[in-house]
Order: structure tokens, then C-alpha cells, then sequence
């Protein structure tokens, strides 16, 4: 990577630099006095692709960049080097309005995607033009609002510019540090009695509980909850100490974690009080609460819902409200990942309040059970087209007695169970890889054969359910069935070299959407004519790689990022594989949301057929350039399982 060098900047022609402002917003709102007199001063430059141009928080802003030709990326990094925030601007786009409007350092790093010339505006003649031109300074004030609702970035999200009136942006522009008040705490030898009138006199929900020898070492935390259950529903001393009653030890997130990862955390393990920790020091208590009177429409209310419904049919309308909280996510700008992340969240509370009400109604079932959740759903990759791929697993019964009881419940709660989820919008499966489908209905000992049959027997067949199957996960049930059942996957498959072989293989039939010279190999004719399938051309080499590598390694994760960052973090990939894949795989899903979430909207079935006629320049750049990443995957995947 090359960094920008301010003094490599050039002059340039002024009809040059005239006729390019003439063409972008809001440069041609200017008269043509104010032009010339801005080309006068315009320089231009070269950036070879890989530059890094601008460093947050780090490089001064002495120009706006005017991008003439080329394209950038521009992103944030977290503590751990990760990016947190990325999207990519093309020809007309500005860099650096934003910082130089406040007088700070660079709020992004922006660095270059390809062969890139910028038109370079001293900030001064940028701030004159911002002071005197009041429908100028309006674009640009405008403009940084509404790239929240119209683009997956935002200069905003991480700078504290009056966020509390922006309710749109709370999600991901809040860090929970920004929201913890004063840290309320108590020692762990105080009573529950003082406890509680410490809460009452300050007003607050929840206590830290501190170490009685070190008032810095948090123990554990209390709340009102607890008060109420464990003390008096239960009738418990108050003059016990208040460590008796205490939760321990207490979960933690970091200050500068955005509200949004927060909550995706609050609704995935149901903890509602986390600490924040700055710099090794609990810092004060995050609540569900805090994040809910941010705005009216958070996730978290659809979750409050879903959780308090008594009724099944009251779930229907609920599962049908998860596009609309999707559709805000995906407007607001958050990662790929994290969607796909929050729609499993939700999914998973439909079902597993769905499921409890059904028991509740059916009676306790004969043997312990695991409802297993397939393909993308095992994956947590659904996206609005989402059908269902379940399976029931099932203590082995003693007897045959046990055996027929089981069969007989089973098979009733399945029909039941998926009738419920059609009602709530997810549509039957069409291989018929469901629990009412009796040959997915079945005890562990029989899936545990099913696995063996299909590693032993590589045929055509027996893959494609590998492809399926192996990506379970437990949806609702006793856990540790499919824990199991995951072990003995891993132990049966380990040095089974030819199965992965042939799932290597089967990974490489599928073409790369790409010619011999880049352009994008689309359907000829049909329905899709001119459209790419970018679930199966583009998405699922990621998947297919992710699975074998998993699969060969004995990593357990089922997720396609989780499984990558897994085999890096084993050593099993390089580092700059798994960030080139990780992104491509990131920038494909976003695409795949986008195209689905405008046919939603116009009232049209969601599928996954992108036109890449409808994708600007810089979009079609870069989704060529995540295509070409499955060369590399192909060419790993080759070494490991050559072709002899």
C-alpha cells in the first residue's frame, strides 16, 4: 500500500478542470465567474490503485478530493484491525467534505480501489464557497443526512454530531459508551435492604456489585428483577448480603461497540444489563432499555413481541413484520453480516416461542428432542427468500413401545409446526427437506448412520444432502443432541480424504460468472435473460469453500464468515485469503439484500437474479473483482485435492 504524498499534485488546464465541476452536484449550481475562479486554483493528481489516500483520525485535510476517474473505498477499523464500516465511491464522488466542514482530522480511511485521478480543492477556497453560497453549503449538509437512507455509508455514524436528534442513526452511530451514565455500584457485603434503597435514592435499575477488599473488581451485578424474584417472591432475608442474589460473573462489551452489535449481543443470549468496559475498567451498565428509548422502531420491540405472545396465530403478523425492521437495517447501512445475523435472531425467536406454545398445547414429547435448522438457516444466512429446511432429532427410544410413541408425536408436531411457520411466511420447501418429511423425522442413532452412509458413499445424491445437512445447527430443544450429533460428523469425516474430494470438486463445477475478458457471463435467454444468479454463481463457492475447509479442519461454526475467520485464526488460511474473501463474500450478500429488497418493494417475489446493467460503474467494478476472488478459493482447493 502507497500513501498520498501532497506534493505530487500537478496543475491543471482551467477548461479542464471547468468542464468536469460543470458535470457534478454542486459544482453546476455555481455561476460561470465562480468556475473559473475555481479552476484556477483546482490541481489534479494520480493515485495508483492501493493508495491510501486518507488516515482516520490521523491525516489533516488541506483539500476537498473531487474523484475525476478511479474509485476508493472508504473504511473504518476497529481495535483488532477489523474493518467496521466500508463502502466504495466512484467518479463525481467527494472525499473529506465532512472533515473539513469541522475542522478535524479525517474521520475514514480512504484508500483506492483502482487506477484513480482526483481533482484537489484547497480547503480554504472549499470554505469560502461553504460560507457564501447558501445553496451550496445546503448540498453538502443535506447530502451528509441522506446518505443514510440512500447508501450503505455514512462520514456520520461514528462522530458524535447531534446523534440524540437523528433518531435514524442510532444503531450505528451510537457507541454504548456515549449512553452510560454515572456507574452506580455496591459491595458485595452490603445487604440486599441497602442495596435496594441505593437503587431507589439514585433511581436506577441495576447495580454492579464490587469486590469487598477492591472497589475495581466488578463481581457480579444485581436489578430490580431480582429483587422481585429472589427476594420477595421468595420471601428472602433482606438483611442477607447482597452477593446472594447477585448474577456472576458479569458480561461485558466494550465502550466503543456500536448500540447495534450491542443489541444483535442482548437478543442473541437474552442478557438485558451488560458492563461497559473502557480501557480494562467497568465503566457503568448498558440496558435494553437505554438502547429502546433511542428510537421507537428498534428490533427490540419486534423481540419484546415475539416473547410475549401467548397465542401462535399471534405470531403470524410478527413474522411478518421482520422485512420492514430489515428493510431499516439494510437503509441505514449496516454490514452484511449483521443482517443476516439479526434475521436469524428474529427467525430463531419465531420459532422457538412457536414451538413452546405447540408443546404447551400438544403436551411434553415422549423423548428429548432437537429441532435442527439446515441449509442457510443453519448457515444464519437467510435472506427475504428464505424457504424451510428443518429436521426433528430425537433421543433413541428404550423399547418399541417408546419407539411408537415417539413416531406418533413426532409426526403430529412436525405437520403442526409447519403449518405454523408456512402461516408466518416461510415457504415449504421444494426437495421436501423438512421434519414432516418421516425421513427427517428420526432418533440420533439413524441420523448418525445417515452421516456415515453419505461420507462412505460420495455419489451425486448423497452430496448434494451433505451440502444441506452438514450445516446444521440446533434451532430449539435439547442442544446437546445435536452437539452429538456434530461430534460424531467430525470424527467420522476426519481423514476421509475422498468425500472432501468430492466435495471439493463439486465446489469447483460452478462456473465463475466472468469471460476471459472480465464481462460478466449472464443467462442468454429465458425468464433471466441478461441477469446473473448471484446466489449460485457468486455467493455459493464462498459457502461450498468455507464448508470443505470447516469440514476437513473439524470447525464446528456453520456461519461462511465464521468459518473463514475460524480457518485464519487456525492457521489454515492466510490472512489476506480470508480478508479478500470476507469482503467479497460481504459485498455479494449486500448486493443480493439490495436487488431483493427493491423487487420487495415493488411489489415483486424476491429472488436472486441481478441485472448488471442496474449496477453503477463502481458497483459492477467491484462485484467483478469479488467474482475474481473465487479463482483464488479454486486454486486452493485444487492444491489440496488435485485432479489425478
Amino acid at each position: 500500500m502507497t500513501t498520498f504524498r501532497e506534493n505530487d499534485v500537478h496543475a491543471v488546464a482551467p477548461e479542464v478542470a471547468i468542464s468536469f465541476l460543470k458535470g457534478i452536484m454542486p459544482f453546476n449550481t455555481l455561476n460561470a465567474n465562480t468556475l473559473k475562479s475555481l479552476a484556477r486554483h483546482c490541481r489534479i493528481d494520480f493515485f495508483p490503485k492501493g493508495t491510501r489516500i486518507l488516515t482516520a483520525d490521523t491525516t489533516e485535510l488541506t483539500h476537498l478530493f473531487l474523484i475525476q476517474q478511479g474509485g476508493v473505498k472508504a473504511f473504518l477499523e476497529d481495535d483488532n484491525g477489523e474493518v467496521t464500516l466500508k463502502d466504495f465511491r466512484g467518479e463525481g464522488a467527494y472525499i473529506g467534505a465532512l472533515a473539513i466542514i469541522r475542522g478535524t482530522p479525517a474521520n475514514l480511511n480512504i484508500e483506492t480501489v483502482e487506477d484513480t485521478f482526483c481533482f484537489l480543492l484547497p480547503r480554504e477556497i472549499f470554505l469560502d464557497l461553504i460560507e457564501k453560497q447558501a445553496s451550496f453549503a445546503h448540498y453538502y449538509l443535506k447530502s451528509f443526512s441522506e446518505k443514510i437512507v440512500t447508501t450503505a455509508y455514512n462520514e456520520l455514524r461514528h462522530h458524535k454530531v447531534a446523534r440524540r436528534s437523528n433518531e435514524d442513526l442510532y444503531l450505528f452511530s451510537i457507541k454504548v459508551g456515549d449512553l452510560v451514565k454515572d456507574l452506580r455500584k455496591v459491595v458485595a457485603s452490603a445487604t440486599i435492604q441497602e442495596a435496594a434503597a441505593h437503587m431507589s435514592e439514585h433511581r436506577v435499575g441495576c447495580l454492579l456489585v464490587h469486590d469487598t477488599a477492591d472497589a475495581e473488581k466488578i463481581v457480579g451485578i444485581i436489578t430490580d428483577r431480582d429483587l422481585r424474584r429472589k427476594v420477595v417472591a421468595a420471601g428472602l432475608d433482606y438483611q442477607q448480603p447482597v452477593q446472594t442474589i447477585m448474577s456472576g460473573p458479569v458480561q461485558t462489551v466494550l465502550s466503543q461497540s456500536l448500540c447495534f452489535d450491542v443489541l444483535l449481543k442482548m437478543m442473541a443470549t437474552g442478557v438485558h444489563h451488560l458492563a461497559v468496559e473502557r480501557a480494562g475498567r467497568i465503566i457503568g451498565v448498558i440496558t435494553s432499555h437505554d438502547i429502546m428509548l433511542l428510537q421507537g422502531h428498534s428490533p427490540y420491540y419486534l423481540l419484546k413481541e415475539i416473547r410475549a405472545q401467548q397465542q401462535i396465530p399471534g405470531l403470524y403478523p410478527l413474522a411478518q413484520k421482520i422485512p420492514e425492521v430489515i428493510r431499516g437495517l439494510i437503509s441505514e447501512g449496516a454490514k452484511a453480516g449483521n443482517i443476516t445475523q439479526m434475521i436469524a435472531i428474529l427467525n430463531d425467536h419465531i420459532l422457538e416461542r412457536m414451538l413452546t406454545l405447540l408443546e404447551q398445547e400438544m403436551g411434553m414429547p415422549p423423548l428429548p428432542y432437537c429441532w435442527l435448522l439446515l441449509g442457510s438457516e443453519g448457515r444464519r444466512e437467510q435472506t427475504f427468500k428464505t424457504d424451510q429446511d428443518n429436521a426433528i432429532i430425537y433421543a433413541d427410544p428404550a423399547d418399541e413401545a417408546q419407539k411408537h410413541k415417539a413416531e406418533t408425536y413426532f409426526k403430529a408436531f412436525a405437520d403442526k409446526a409447519i403449518d405454523h411457520l408456512v402461516n408466518c411466511g416461510y415457504p415449504l420447501c421444494p426437495g421436501e427437506v423438512m421434519a414432516i418429511n418421516p425421513r427427517w423425522c428420526q432418533p440420533l442413532s439413524v441420523w448418525k448412520h445417515y452421516f456415515e452412509r453419505w461420507i462412505a458413499e460420495p455419489d451425486p445424491q448423497e452430496l448434494r444432502y451433505a451440502t444441506i445437512f452438514f450445516d446444521f445447527r440446533p434451532g430449539f430443544g435439547e442442544s446437546a443432541l445435536a452437539e452429538d450429533l456434530r461430534t460424531h460428523l467430525n470424527r467420522q469425516i476426519a481423514g476421509r480424504d475422498l468425500f472432501l474430494f468430492h466435495l471439493a470438486r463439486q465446489c469447483m463445477e460452478t462456473r465463475i460468472p466472468l469471460s476471459f475478458f472480465k464481462n460478466f457471463i449472464v443467462e442468454k435467454d429465458g425468464e433471466h435473460k441478461n441477469r446473473l444468479d448471484i446466489k449460485r454463481q457468486g455467493l455459493s463457492p464462498f459457502v461450498y469453500f468455507a464448508r470443505v475447509l470447516a469440514l476437513k479442519y473439524g470447525v464446528k461454526e456453520t456461519n461462511t464468515l465464521a468459518r473463514l475467520k475460524a480457518l485464519m485464526d487456525g492457521e489454515w488460511i492466510q490472512r489476506e485469503l480470508w480478508s479478500a474473501a470476507s469482503e467479497a463474500y460481504e459485498l455479494q450478500m449486500q448486493q443480493r439484500l439490495v436487488h431483493q429488497l427493491r423487487q420487495i418493494e415493488a411489489g415483486v417475489l424476491p429472488d436472486n437474479y441481478i441485472d448488471p446493467a442496474d449496477l453503477s460503474d463502481l458497483e459492477r467494478r467491484m462485484l467483478k473483482d469479488a467474482f475474481t476472488v473465487i479463482e483464488r478459493l479454486y486454486g486452493v482447493l485444487g492444491q489440496m485435492y488435485p485432479v489425478t
